[in-house]
């Protein structure tokens, strides 16, 4: 599993700004980072921002912060 995949991330529609935004809140924790068309697009903007940000830290030896978020609801399996 790659680092960033541990932090939670989503996408929702916003009336407000009539476009699909990322959030990842454990890093990036002022909002979202991320807009697009689709909620495909948004997702795939979203996950290259946040290996590019665990990518960025890992250069410079800085912390991450830890994964903290997560669904409201767990996953049911089939």
């Amino acid at each position: 599993m790659k680092i960033e995949d541990r932090h939670h991330k989503f996408v929702q529609w916003s009336e407000e700004d009539g476009a699909y935004i990322g959030y990842c809140p454990d890093l990036f924790p002022a909002g979202g980072v991320c807009h697009a068309d689709t909620a495909v697009e948004a997702y795939a903007s979203l996950c290259e921002l946040a290996a590019e940000t665990v990518a960025s830290a890992q250069a410079q030896s800085l912390e991450l912060p830890p994964p903290r978020t997560r669904p409201m609801v767990e996953p049911v399996l089939a």
